[in-house]
């Protein structure tokens, strides 16, 4: 193991080819749950210098995340190599919070460049890198992207972008689209598992959805159907299928004879 006050040159370069990355997290109390959670949508993750990170928070079923920062700060952020040499990367910082509508928020993500269902800006403040083998790490191979969050998202963000410039809301106490992002966000992302406050301003906020990126979508496409025939062909039994290449070669062979005899007694005629 190695440590560090800061991130190191050679780990930012490395850190910034890296597709996904792990956020761990927990509340001061002794019953309080630990939470982990696995990121990875392409261009989420940022660096600012070897003392500070920053990563787009997607919407998601819960909130541990910024429930867990609000209260204590802590957090480490996990880098795993899938390929090429084994090494694992931690991230101790103390955390903020900048949620969606905020100033700090438009400040890192200006019109254009915050991805769908992007609900907050997790900063950190780094005191401690830790570096470690990672040989019992497995070899992966990166395929691409998913796009289903993205997707989801943008159309319920669309459905809140459409109200609202129809409608417009001038309060928070105005009531959101039912099927909409900001009810999303009042309904699910409120309150931790453990009853702590999670968002508080995004979903009042009068900030307006744009049009965001949801990723290489034809790329991920592509993926997704070469390996739903691998899984198609991986549930046949084997057997199965040397019956049915046996049956066609048999099919292929007499249609085969056939076709000769059928020459031959063109030719003799």
């Amino acid at each position: 193991m190695q440590m560090f006050g800061e991130i190191p040159d050679f780990l930012i370069a490395w850190i910034e080819k890296q597709q996904t990355f792990w956020v761990a997290s927990a509340p001061l109390t002794a019953d309080g749950l630990v939470n982990v959670s696995p990121k990875g949508v392409e261009g989420t993750f940022h660096i600012v210098g070897p003392r500070r990170v920053w990563y787009e928070d997607l919407s998601g079923s819960g909130v541990e995340t910024i429930a867990h920062i609000r209260e204590n700060g802590r957090v480490t952020i996990l880098f795993s190599a899938f390929e090429g040499p084994p090494r694992i990367v931690r991230l101790y910082g103390k955390g903020s919070v900048y949620e969606f509508g905020t100033p700090e928020y438009n400040a890192l993500l200006p019109e254009g460049t915050r991805h769908a269902g992007s609900r907050a800006v997790i900063a950190l403040d780094i005191f401690k890198v830790a570096t470690t083998c990672g040989y019992s790490v497995p070899f992966y191979e990166f395929k691409a992207h998913r796009v289903q969050l993205l997707e989801w998202a943008a159309k319920k963000e669309a459905t809140d972008r459409d109200t609202e410039l129809t409608v417009g809301f001038s309060s928070a106490t105005t009531p959101r689209v039912q099927t909409g992002m900001k009810r999303w966000w009042e309904e699910r992302n409120t309150t931790s598992l453990d009853g702590m406050p999670g968002v508080v301003t995004a979903h009042v906020s009068d900030e307006i959805f744009r049009s965001t990126p949801i990723g290489r979508k034809s790329e991920y496409e592509s993926v997704t159907v070469g390996l739903k025939s691998k899984v198609a062909g991986a549930l046949v039994p084997l057997d199965f299928r040397i019956i049915i290449a046996f049956f066609v070669g048999m099919l292929v062979t007499a249609l085969y004879q056939r076709l000769t005899i059928a020459a031959h007694a063109i030719l003799l005629n």
